[in-house]
């Protein structure tokens, strides 16, 4: 079964960081980019970063760039998203997606196929 598991949400105080995991189990994710999303309360969901299949490549959103970092491990077939200098703004479910390419080609959610069940993140004092 092809499963993405998210996980390392929780609350934190503005300022503070967290790191985000996400680990793929029945595939490997070597050959593939990953993705990170994330969706708040009464908004669409967004894409945030993206790394490509070697890590090699990344790229962010501008509300994240400077703050967050994304890196993978493939022999631990799993992708981090390090989030330091956190916001209220940042408070959402955080996603991570398999990209259909190893290369990252955007975040149109139709370019991305399996996906995890979501972590929450609660940025608050």
């Amino acid at each position: 079964q092809l499963q993405l598991v998210e996980s390392g949400g929780g609350l934190v105080q503005p300022g503070g960081s967290l790191r985000l995991s996400c680990a793929a189990s029945g595939f490997t994710l070597d050959y593939y980019a990953v993705g990170w999303f994330r969706q708040a309360p009464g908004k669409e969901r967004e894409g945030v970063s993206c790394i490509d299949s070697s890590g090699g490549s990344t790229d962010y959103i501008a509300s994240v760039k400077g703050r967050f970092t994304v890196s993978r491990d493939n022999a631990k077939n799993t992708v981090y998203l390090q989030m330091n200098s956190l916001r209220p703004e940042d408070t959402a479910v955080y996603y991570c997606a398999v990209g259909l390419y190893y290369y990252c080609s955007g975040y149109l959610r139709a370019e991305y196929d399996v996906w995890g069940q979501g972590t929450q993140v609660t940025v608050s004092s």
